[in-house]
């Protein structure tokens, strides 16, 4: 049986589909930068202390703003 997930882990994970959803309405040929684009800023930040929660939540604010910015229809490519 897995461990229950705290709010913040949920928020976490909820943030991470979000912005797979958003992935699905970017052109064909640019999902895989998106999507490796998402995969390496959450990685980035996998080795911060789960009872870190202003870092945390810092970074879901963050990452919230950006996923805003990339899912305007304007942009269609990322590097």
């Amino acid at each position: 049986m897995m461990a229950r997930l705290s709010g913040l882990q949920r928020e976490v994970l909820s943030l991470y589909r979000k912005c797979l959803r958003e992935i699905r309405k970017k052109p064909v040929e640019s999902r895989n930068n998106f999507k490796s684009f998402a995969r390496t800023e959450f990685e980035k930040h996998m080795a911060i202390n789960k009872k870190d929660f202003s870092a945390i939540e810092y970074l879901l604010r963050k990452g919230s703003r950006q996923l805003e910015i990339y899912s305007s229809s304007g942009i269609r490519n990322i590097q």
